[in-house]
Formats: structure tokens, C-alpha cells, sequence
């Protein structure tokens, strides 16, 4: 753990052009900038994040020239940095592009996965998906665009729909019921151990375990 622990002293401290420190997997979680969206729907993907800080140990600090806010963990004994985007959702791929770029030996097929919110899922719902389209989400869909492949394993959270007539926009902005949050604590823990469990199997194992009875 020592040596894990001043691998990534040094990797926090480092140049980006360092060739000898590189993060053997970056996950990303998706959402926006600010307290005033820290509860939304919208910003799922931070909260997982910050829960897998937690249960891990991972410090959070800011990187400018990432434009994110990054934390290092160690997950299934892969050292792993998390990197939450400050751009706001609809530019979330400027700041992953610029982490492949800063660490070019990761292949953002096999070392990268991505957290956020899917609409199409009931709310706690989790799936994992070695790869796929935007599906009208703007932070996915910017990180496609940037990285220019569809081929991104990702975690989609459920969030679940507005009723009929109500605006998409507002939803997702706005915080989750009362009565979902203890659903929520559950939901949140359980895509962490989706994550670890990515990290330490492989999406298409994990894939198995948690997609079916989530």
C-alpha cells in the first residue's frame, strides 16, 4: 500500500509529460460544476464517483489543464484515477480527450469507463455496456464525439422519466424525491461495486452479475 500510496503522490505531483507514471484505468463519472447541481439527477455520475472515493480512500483535488477534478484509487489492485469534468455535461469530452492525450498508452475501449444517467432506466437501475451510442445524452454524446469511437464501456444509472408533459430539462435538473433517496443509497453502492467489479473482471463478466438483478 506505501508504494501504491507514492505512485500516486508522485502521479498528482507530476508533468504531464511524464512517460513513467501512467493510471492503469480512468473511470469517469458526468455532471456539473457547482453546488446547486450536486443533488440532481443530472449529476449521478459524480455521485458515484464520490462514493467510490470514499470506500476507497481517494483525495480530490482540481487539474487545470484536465479542466476536471481528479481523485487516485486503488480498485481490484489496478491503480485507477477517477476524473470528475468540470466543462459542464455537454463538454464532459474536452476533458476526457485530454487525459488519452496526457496518458496515450490507454485504449479507451479496454482502460476507460464512463458513469452517468440514463432516462430510459427506472430510477437505481444500473447497466453496464461495453460499448454504444450517445442515446440523446449530451455528456455521452460529447465524449463519443471527441474521442471520435463508440466503442466506450459505460455505466448508465437510472434516473427514471418525467410524467407526460413535463420538461426533460427540469427533470434532470432537479433533485431526486425524498422517497427515492433511500433507494438511492443502495442503487449508488451498488454501481460502485459494478465498477470494482469491471475493474477486476471484465465489463462482459461484470456485465453478467449486475445487469441481470440490478
Amino acid at each position: 500500500m506505501g508504494l501504491i500510496r507514492s505512485l500516486w503522490e508522485r502521479l498528482l505531483g507530476a508533468r504531464a509529460e511524464d512517460p513513467e507514471i501512467i493510471p492503469e484505468r480512468l473511470i469517469v463519472g458526468l455532471g456539473n460544476p457547482g453546488s446547486q447541481y450536486a443533488a440532481t439527477r443530472h449529476n449521478i455520475g459524480f455521485r458515484i464517483l464520490e462514493r467510490l472515493a470514499e470506500r476507497a480512500g481517494g483525495q480530490w483535488r482540481m487539474d487545470r489543464d484536465l479542466e476536471a477534478r481528479i481523485a487516485a484509487v486503488e480498485l481490484a489492485g489496478r491503480a485507477c484515477l477517477l476524473v470528475e469534468p468540470q466543462t459542464f455535461m455537454n463538454r464532459s469530452g474536452r476533458s476526457v480527450a485530454r487525459a488519452l492525450d496526457r496518458w496515450p498508452d490507454l485504449d479507451p475501449s479496454s482502460d476507460l469507463l464512463i458513469a452517468y444517467d440514463d432516462m430510459d432506466l427506472p430510477t437505481g437501475r444500473i447497466r453496464l455496456r461495453p460499448k454504444g451510442g450517445g442515446g440523446g445524452h449530451n455528456g455521452i454524446g460529447s465524449v463519443l464525439a471527441e474521442l471520435d469511437t463508440k466503442e466506450i464501456p459505460r455505466l448508465r444509472f437510472g434516473v427514471g422519466r418525467p410524467e407526460s408533459g413535463a420538461g426533460v430539462l427540469d427533470w434532470v435538473l432537479a433533485p431526486f424525491l425524498p422517497e427515492e433517496e433511500d433507494l438511492l443509497h443502495a442503487a449508488v453502492d451498488r454501481a460502485v461495486e459494478a465498477i470494482e467489479a469491471s475493474i477486476r473482471d471484465g465489463v462482459s463478466v461484470a456485465m453478467g452479475q449486475f445487469n441481470a438483478s440490478s
